[in-house]
């Protein structure tokens, strides 16, 4: 079908919530999805009409960070700070962290949060209202 706007099942969405984009990453990314959206948010960043001011990139659905992985989110931390924005990882699990240290991959550029609302915070933004009558997922 032509004219379809559903997005190919290999990208990953990038959400606008006010001057903030929201990216949330599940599961394994191939090396050619994480590139693409590497360009995808920084396109996002220099040609939104509305001037981008932070990035959040949730990684709480990643079980495992390899070193081209680290590489990219520290480009994209990279290419969002030379056009006035910040970038900020949420969700990180602790065996990530313990990846990303043993790999020496220091994510120079990118705040880190606990999660998204706490990622907001940090940009200075309040979640998006309900966020915090919300369950938790699992609970």
């Amino acid at each position: 079908m032509t004219g379809s706007s559903a997005p190919h099942p290999d990208m990953v969405p990038v959400l606008a919530l006010g001057d903030v984009l929201l990216v949330t990453l599940q599961g394994a990314l191939h090396d050619e999805v994480s590139e693409r959206l590497q360009q995808d948010i920084t396109q996002r960043i220099a040609n939104s009409t509305t001037p981008v001011s932070g990035v959040v990139i949730d990684i709480s659905g990643v079980e495992i960070v390899d070193s081209f992985l680290g590489r990219i989110l520290a480009e994209i931390a990279g290419s969002a700070r030379l056009l006035a924005a910040q970038t900020v990882l949420a969700g990180m699990r602790p065996a990530v962290a313990i990846t990303l240290v043993e790999l020496g991959l220091t994510l120079p550029g990118l705040k880190t949060a606990l999660d998204v609302d706490s990622a907001l915070s940090l940009l200075g933004r309040t979640p998006p209202s309900g966020a915090a009558d919300r369950p938790e997922a699992g609970a």
